[in-house]
């Protein structure tokens, strides 16, 4: 099973929700760990080899986070608006239908009936 590393702009009941679908899972507000800079919450998610989720776009940057580098960034482009409840079913319906080895050094856009992955080759 997969490791995920929540960013704290995601609700902490999608670590939990994570966790009992049998992945390893912690939020960074779990870790005590709220107000990282965007370079130490990708550190972190290195040093724990977890795939690192969040709706932070600068980690959609593969200047910054180069594709085939990381354990996998994992970005959220959800309405803000959006009902928690549905949000976090979108976000395990749609991790659910990719495969672990998918992840890795990969950056994959989760969006509404739709997901992108990109990898170093294409």
């Amino acid at each position: 099973m997969s490791s995920f590393l929540i960013d704290e702009d995601l609700p902490h009941t999608l670590s939990s929700r994570l966790r009992q679908r049998g992945h390893e899972s912690r939020h960074i507000a779990e870790l005590g760990l709220r107000g990282l800079p965007d370079s130490a919450v990708f550190r972190l998610a290195q040093e724990r080899a977890a795939v690192l989720i969040s709706r932070d776009l600068g980690f959609a940057n593969t200047l910054q986070y180069p594709l085939g580098t990381h354990q996998g960034l994992v970005v959220v482009r959800y309405p803000s608006k959006i009902p928690v409840d549905l949000l976090i079913k979108e976000i395990v319906e749609s991790l659910a239908k990719l495969d672990e080895r998918e992840f890795a050094g990969a950056l994959i856009i989760i969006e509404p009936d739709r997901i992108r992955i990109r990898r170093t080759g294409n």
